[in-house]
């Protein structure tokens, strides 16, 4: 049994600042979460093997995608590192695996307060929908799922997290470890407790995998994309396929999800070269 683990950071419990989780902003801060976010990915891990999966493959997927420490995985994961993948946060998904995992997601910017939201790139994107519904970051990733059709079983973040998840993928477990109270205040677990919660989690997602389904999202499927800016949105309509909407919106449709989310991807991208 294969699992995929998609990897962020800003989820892990405690952490409520951007300093904890970018490494030119604060090193000593940043060494300490990441270590955080280290034992939450093995905790998923360890909790899926006890529940018998096998073999497992996690994708780094935030800031430079080279936050753990592939020595100090468990289970012998395969680890996939490093910036410019073509499936970013999904980079490495493919039929062959039996879940998805999410481990230390966030919600997105046009949420309800989430410590440290924001989708894909905060200086550029100010909301995303997905068929109309707002739409983070793990919504948009399980497009790659459904293409593949592959169950999305395990999610852990904040409480926000967990809330926009459920539209989208009903059948998910849902770990919150903290309970936002600001963009940049939460209430978090102890990080004993949060691992142990995500353990324990972890293994009842892959024992009820029998019964989990796939991904929700009404194909074909539409991608709504508020920008900060014109500019940003100007340029983002250079791509074939992104239909501009008013001076600060776009609008992407696929049948394929996974052909939607690349092109998502590409929008990234493009506008991440102006916004920053």
């Amino acid at each position: 049994m294969k699992i995929f683990v998609s990897s962020d950071m800003e989820g892990t419990t405690g952490v409520v600042d951007w300093s904890q989780c970018r490494a030119e902003e604060s090193a000593a801060e940043y060494a300490y979460y990441r270590g955080l976010l280290q034992h939450e990915v093995n905790a998923a891990i360890d909790g899926a093997r006890a529940g018998g999966a096998t073999a497992f493959l996690v994708n780094d997927s935030h800031g430079r995608m080279a936050n753990l420490r592939p020595d100090a995985l468990s289970g012998r994961a395969r680890y996939l590192s490093g910036r410019h993948k073509p499936l970013y946060m999904m980079q490495g998904l493919d039929p062959s695996f039996d879940a998805v995992f999410f481990v230390s997601y966030h919600g997105s910017m046009a949420g309800s307060p989430a410590a440290l939201s924001h989708t894909y790139n905060p200086r550029a994107i100010s909301e995303v929908l997905l068929n109309g519904i707002t739409a983070g970051e793990s919504a948009i990733n399980a497009l790659v799922a459904l293409g593949h059709r592959v169950p999305v079983a395990l999610i852990t973040g904040d409480d926000t997290t967990a809330a926009e998840i459920a539209p989208f993928c009903p059948d998910v477990r849902s770990v919150v470890v903290k309970s936002s109270v600001s963009r940049f205040a939460a209430d978090s677990l102890h990080p004993e407790d949060a691992r142990e919660l995500i353990r324990r989690t972890a293994r009842e997602a892959v024992r009820a995998l029998p019964e989990t389904g796939l991904p929700r999202i009404t194909l074909p499927a539409t991608l709504t994309v508020r920008f900060r800016n014109p500019d940003l949105a100007d340029m983002a309509a250079w791509i074939t396929g992104v239909v501009p909407v008013d001076a600060v919106t776009v609008r992407l449709t696929d049948e394929d999800p996974v052909r939607l989310y690349r092109r998502f991807v590409t929008v990234v991208l493009l506008t991440r070269g102006i916004a920053e």
